[in-house]
């Protein structure tokens, strides 16, 4: 079901500067944060032709905005690169891209028997 929902349908000198480092990094990752949409577009595979799905970026971490019918996990790092996983149930798609001020692009690919995969195009919302 998820490879279909899928395709019909998301992830970052002195003895401070390691410290400091970190705090910049969570910055340049909150700079992502807010709600994305990101349109999923099926490449090969007998997954339904493509989808849009509403994601959430909160501290860099990715989360499904509707609900629980997913399962989203993934982080955007502060350079914009994206790696995550999409579930429901025992199905499981794994995702990697990046995105950047107000956009971003990547490839998915779907586990299991039926393996589809493709590609998502997302914008931000808000």
């Amino acid at each position: 079901m998820l490879r279909t929902a899928l395709a019909g349908a998301i992830i970052l000198t002195a003895a401070a500067g390691p410290a400091l480092a970190a705090k910049r990094g969570a910055a340049s990752a909150a700079r992502f944060d807010g709600t994305w949409s990101v349109e999923v577009i099926t490449e090969s595979g007998t997954c339904d032709r493509a989808y849009r799905y509403g994601i959430i970026i909160q501290n860099g971490q990715a989360r499904y905005a509707g609900g629980s019918d997913f399962t989203v996990t993934g982080r955007v790092q502060p350079n914009g690169a994206v790696r995550g996983s999409i579930s429901r149930g025992d199905a499981s798609a794994q995702v990697v891209g990046r995105l950047a001020d107000g956009w971003g692009n990547g490839t998915w690919t779907t586990s299991g028997s039926s393996r589809c995969g493709g590609r998502w195009n997302a914008e931000r919302r808000g």
